[in-house]
């Protein structure tokens, strides 16, 4: 007789289907690991000798992301801002002593274009070969500013830092990539990606009147289309990527919203739907090893499972989860690669 065996994804789509709140059976970041039989203790020697490169990873799911992904072995970098704040949340890991690896805090405001070159050539005299980029960091929703570069910080800070690091990265990432295990990039979007798609003709909010939501929708809109234009472009080279929606989790990213947002997202109808940061993390840890993520991307992802579009409900209203349809604009995509390779300064012929 033969059995079935279930992948990841399916084997917690019930408890998705079902959410009860923070800490309830949906999985944490640590359970896809060993979901996948990755942990080191489990399945040695797992990822041991991959690279592994995390920005944003000393608040929040970063944390939580650093913590499951150097359990399977793997040598891990945290690109952060706060290199105290870094260190503290490395030596923590390093304490729980779930894996072998290394793991060493890099400096990186993404708000400056030059710090993310000096990150990237801090990372470069480390390593010739990365497996794999979790562009996790952001911010949400903030007051109205410019980066040192004049670029509107939600979008500088969410995907211009990041497409920078990407491509002076991208040949680390090429290098890295074998046939067992092709090299990954996974970007951190959202469900607020249905706030705007990209407005290329204000971007950076010059001309029309600055609203907090929108620009952070334009920003996850970014994301999203960043990630499928890499599989676009670098998939048949073993590149692959995908973009993560990784749910409602209550962390520092919050700290520029209202007192009033904050309560309306602990009513018990929102609460219900709400994670703890370590399954916060789950859907992005999933992107980065499982197999089922092997040799493919170009998907936007939640729950652990491909994200389905926004549907309507029996009264016509459109339902809380999926994506709008400007999620797949393949030429929307294209154009904001070559506009990022301009506000970034970036050659691909050189």
């Amino acid at each position: 007789m033969s059995t079935t065996t279930l992948t990841t994804s399916q084997k917690h789509r019930a408890s998705h289907a079902k959410p009860a709140g923070p800490g309830d059976a949906r999985p944490t970041a640590l359970e896809i690991i060993a979901d996948e039989t990755l942990l080191v203790k489990q399945n040695p020697p797992a990822l041991t000798g991959k690279k592994i490169l995390i920005t944003g990873a000393s608040s929040g799911i970063g944390i939580e992301t650093a913590r499951a992904l150097h359990a399977t072995g793997a040598d891990v970098y945290i690109a952060v801002r706060n290199v105290a704040a870094g260190e503290k949340v490395a030596e923590e890991i390093k304490n729980e002593a779930r894996g072998d690896g290394l793991i060493k805090v890099l400096e990186v405001d993404l708000g400056s274009l030059d710090s993310v070159r000096k990150c990237a050539e801090a990372f470069s005299r480390e390593s010739e070969t990365l497996n794999v980029l979790v562009a996790n960091a952001g911010v949400m929703a903030c007051p109205y500013s410019l980066t040192v570069d004049g670029y509107e910080t939600q979008f500088a800070c969410c995907h211009l830092g990041h497409f920078l690091l990407f491509q002076l990265l991208r040949p680390h990432l090429l290098r890295g990539s074998t046939p067992e295990f092709n090299s990954r990039y996974v970007s951190l979007s959202s469900i607020g990606h249905r706030g705007s798609t990209v407005d290329f003709t204000d971007i950076n909010f010059k001309t029309r009147e600055y609203n907090g939501w929108t620009a952070y929708g334009q920003a996850k809109t970014a994301n999203i289309w960043m990630a499928n234009e890499i599989e676009r472009r670098f998939g048949a080279q073993g590149l692959h990527a995908t973009s993560v929606h990784p749910g409602g989790i209550l962390t520092p990213l919050q700290r520029h919203l209202s007192e009033e947002t904050i309560s309306q997202w602990k009513v018990p109808a929102v609460h219900v739907h709400m994670k703890s940061p370590p399954q916060g993390a789950a859907t992005t840890v999933w992107a980065a090893v499982s197999r089922e993520w092997e040799g493919k991307g170009g998907k936007y992802l939640a729950e652990v499972d491909v994200a389905e579009p926004q549907g309507v409900d029996a009264e016509g209203k459109p339902t809380p989860g999926g994506y709008k349809p400007w999620a797949y604009d393949a030429e929307g995509a294209r154009k904001l690669w070559e506009v990022s390779n301009e506000m970034v300064g970036f050659s691909e012929n050189a």
